[in-house]
């Protein structure tokens, strides 16, 4: 996974658990990871609109924590990626356990009305975000929590389908597109992650974000989550304000 060569640069010898397979100061020395950094602004700008734009309408405030929950995750990875530091490191992986709570939140509570609250889904699922915290921080295993995430996911993925297969048949467009969209990344991700040696032998340099699939990784599943967001908010307004059928008026 790491890469062969290892630059130092402002930010001295990685202390995370993960080094991935973007050569470190290549481009520059104030960023250990330049392309894996920068490719981060698709999770950080669109949603942070979506966040303002949600905010302007006067619209539930979960969503709001939607946007914004994608957006700190695309600012932990910028700075785990950026500085290679394990602080950092925490700094991107647990907002991803707690922004996907926030996810499967809204998409299981879709139905019910506007403004109220699920006590009994916040508690399990702040209970398994901050179980998953505190073991993560004592057994620094990047594997546990990328199970835990995709345990996560998985739920997302099985309402989906549900909702799109079973109840708003209109809405399969956008739900296939974000979970395409998401899975090409997390297809790039491992061979990234796995065949990393070899793509540094095959693959020519100098082409910067084309060649580095991790960087592609964030694109793809920044895209992926901001549409499925966006689904999740479909969802609400169906549930909220269900299409009236109207009957045509017949003549005597």
């Amino acid at each position: 996974m790491a890469p062969s060569a290892r630059r130092l640069g402002l930010w001295g010898p990685p202390t995370s658990t993960l080094d991935w397979c973007e050569e470190n100061y290549e481009v520059t020395v104030y960023v250990a990871e330049f392309w894996n950094t920068v490719s981060n602004l698709i999770m950080i700008l669109p949603p942070l609109f979506g966040a303002l734009q949600t905010f302007r309408n006067g619209l539930e405030f979960r969503y709001i924590c939607s946007f914004l929950g994608l957006a700190a995750v695309g600012v932990g990875s910028w700075c785990f990626h950026m500085t290679l530091l394990y602080e950092m490191q925490l700094l991107d992986e647990l907002p991803m356990i707690y922004s996907t709570c926030v996810f499967v939140y809204c998409l299981y509570e879709c139905f019910k009305q506007e403004k109220t609250v699920g006590l009994i889904p916040i508690t399990l699922l702040f209970v398994f975000s901050m179980s998953v915290s505190l073991v993560y921080l004592q057994w620094k295993e990047p594997v546990f929590h990328q199970v835990m995430y995709g345990v996560l996911v998985a739920c997302l993925v099985m309402r989906s389908i549900f909702i799109v297969t079973w109840v708003y048949p209109w809405l399969r467009p956008l739900c296939y597109a974000s979970l395409a969209i998401f899975m090409l990344g997390f297809l790039l991700w491992n061979i990234d992650n796995i065949f990393c040696e070899q793509l540094r032998r095959v693959l020519p340099p100098g082409l910067g974000v084309l060649t580095q699939f991790h960087a592609w990784w964030h694109i793809f599943t920044g895209l992926g989550s901001y549409l499925h967001i966006l689904l999740r908010y479909c969802c609400f307004l169906c549930g909220v304000w269900p299409t009236l059928h109207i009957e045509p008026q017949r003549t005597s």
